[in-house]
C-alpha cells in the first residue's frame, strides 16, 4: 500500500497523491460518458488519465499512443466514482461487537470535539465490498456519543492507501431526531435550549485565543466549544439528522438567528412537507429514498416520493443509507427514479450533490480535466440493478473487483472432485 499526502488547495483540504514518474496512463475509449459537468453526456467519448488526474475528455473515439493502457468502453457507461454521502465506513465492522465498532462513544465528556478521522481503519473489510459497487469515496462519522453532537466526520477514499482520509474534520454531525432528544434530557424542550446555548458560547469564544490556560466559565466544555467555532462561522458543514417536519421548521428558524450555518439535513423523512422552505433556504437533504414506513411518530409522513418532491421544489438531494448497505445506494437511486425523481438527479445524488455538500466538488463528483480520476465504467445503466461496474478507477489506479465475498464464491464455485471430501452429510 502507498501513502496518501494531504495539502491545502483552494481553502480546503484536498489530495496531493504520491504518484511516481511511471504512473500508469489510461484511456477509456468508446463509452457513453456522463461528465456531470459542462460537457454534459457524450456518446462514444474518450477519457484520458495521467498521474491520477483526468487530462482530457474528447467527445469522440480517438486512437492513443502506446503509452496508454486502453479500456474498451464501447457499449458501456462511464460515470464519476460514486460518493457515499453519510456512513460510518472505516469505523465499523460488526455493530453488535464493540471490538470492531469505533463508531460509538460511551461516557466521554467530549462530543462535538470528537474526530472520526483518527479512528478510521484503512483495511476495513467493508472497503472492497463497497467499491466494487461503484463507490470511490465516502463520508464517515460517529453514530452514537450519548449527546446530540456526534463529532466531526471525515471524507475517505476507498483506494488502497495507508492514510485514506482526504478531508479531515470535513463536517460536524448533529442529531436532532428523537434519539437526539433522548440524549439531552429526554425532551426537545431541553435539546433546543442546549443547542442554542452551545452555538452562542461558540460565537462568544470565536475571537478568543484559547489555550489550555484560558479561563472558561461557559456551560459547554471548552474543547467542544472550540470544535463548534468553525460551524458557527460557516466554515464547516453542519449535518443535522432529523425527520419531523416541525423539527425541520425549527432548524430553518434557527438558521435565521445563526445566519452563517451551512446546514444539510440527514434522514428527513418528512422533508417533502417543507420542500419550498428548504429550497428557499438553500438546504440540501441526504436521505434514504426507500424510507416509506413510519418507524416512529416523527416519520408519520414518510413516502417513497420524498426525493422526487424535494427535487421538484428545487432542493438538492443526495442518497445516504446505512454503512453496510451504502453499496446498494445506486439501486435506491433507481427506485427513487421509478418514483418520480429525474434520472439525472438520481445520478447527481451519488456524485455532484454529495461533493458539493462537503466542499470537495473542485476535485470530486464530476469528470473534467484536472479532476481526481475517480471513474467507474458500467456494463449499462448504473441505476439499474442488472448492471454493475466492469472497471473501477480510484485516483488513476484501477482496483480489482474483488472482496472477501467474491473470493469465497470463486473458491467453491467449481468443486474439485480430485480432492478428498472433508465432510459428507450422513
Amino acid at each position: 500500500m502507498r501513502n496518501l499526502t494531504l495539502t491545502a488547495i483552494a481553502a480546503i483540504t484536498s489530495l496531493a497523491f504520491s504518484t511516481s514518474a511511471l504512473a500508469e496512463k489510461i484511456a477509456i475509449i468508446g463509452g457513453k460518458v456522463h461528465t456531470m459537468a459542462a460537457q454534459g453526456t457524450l456518446d462514444e467519448a474518450t477519457v484520458l488519465i495521467e498521474n491520477g488526474r483526468i487530462t482530457k475528455i474528447i467527445p469522440q473515439t480517438v486512437s492513443t499512443d502506446a503509452s496508454y493502457r486502453v479500456i474498451d468502453a464501447k457499449g458501456k457507461v462511464v460515470t464519476p466514482g460514486f460518493i457515499g454521502a453519510f456512513t460510518s465506513l472505516g469505523l465499523l465492522e460488526v455493530p453488535s461487537w464493540a471490538g470492531t465498532n469505533d463508531a460509538t462513544v460511551e461516557n466521554s465528556y467530549l462530543n462535538a470535539a470528537l474526530d472520526a478521522s483518527i479512528a478510521i481503519n484503512p483495511e476495513t473489510t467493508l472497503k472492497n465490498i463497497t467499491r466494487i459497487e461503484g463507490f470511490t469515496s465516502v463520508a464517515t462519522s460517529l453514530s452514537y456519543t450519548g449527546s446530540m453532537f456526534k463529532g466531526r466526520g471525515a471524507i475517505m477514499t476507498l483506494g488502497d492507501y495507508d492514510q485514506p482520509v482526504i478531508k479531515k474534520r470535513a463536517f460536524m454531525s448533529l442529531d436532532l431526531s428523537n434519539s437526539g432528544a433522548d440524549a439531552n434530557g429526554g425532551s426537545r424542550a431541553a435539546m433546543w435550549v442546549n443547542l442554542r446555548k452551545a452555538f452562542n458560547e461558540a460565537i462568544y469564544a470565536a475571537p478568543l485565543d484559547i489555550t489550555p490556560q484560558t479561563e472558561w466559565h461557559g456551560t459547554v466544555n471548552i474543547e467542544n466549544v472550540k470544535a463548534l467555532i468553525p460551524v458557527v462561522k460557516g466554515e464547516q458543514p453542519l449535518l443535522i439528522k432529523t425527520h419531523r417536519a416541525a423539527d425541520i421548521r425549527h432548524i430553518l428558524h434557527m438558521m435565521k438567528n445563526f445566519k452563517r450555518l451551512d446546514v444539510t439535513l440527514v434522514g428527513a423523512s418528512e422533508a417533502w412537507l417543507v420542500a419550498d422552505e428548504l429550497a428557499a433556504a438553500g438546504v440540501a437533504v441526504i436521505l434514504n429514498p426507500e424510507s416509506n414506513l413510519p418507524y416512529g411518530f416523527e416519520e408519520n409522513a414518510a413516502t417513497l416520493a420524498n426525493a422526487a418532491r424535494l427535487n421538484a421544489a428545487g432542493v438538492e438531494v443526495a442518497i445516504g443509507i446505512n454503512t453496510h448497505n451504502i453499496r446498494l445506494a445506486p439501486q435506491h437511486a433507481g427506485n427513487a427514479v421509478a418514483n418520480g425523481l429525474p434520472w439525472e438527479a438520481g445520478l447527481a445524488a451519488l456524485t455532484t450533490v454529495p461533493a458539493k455538500i462537503y466542499g470537495i466538488d473542485s476535485y470530486y463528483g464530476s469528470l473534467k480535466p484536472g479532476m481526481v480520476a475517480d471513474i467507474v465504467v458500467w456494463s449499462g445503466d448504473p441505476l439499474e440493478v442488472m448492471h454493475a461496474p466492469t472497471n473501477v478507477i480510484i485516483n488513476g489506479d484501477e482496483v480489482p473487483l474483488e472482496s472477501r465475498q467474491t473470493k469465497l464464491r470463486d473458491r467453491y464455485l467449481v468443486i474439485d472432485n480430485e480432492k478428498p471430501q472433508q465432510y459428507t452429510r450422513p
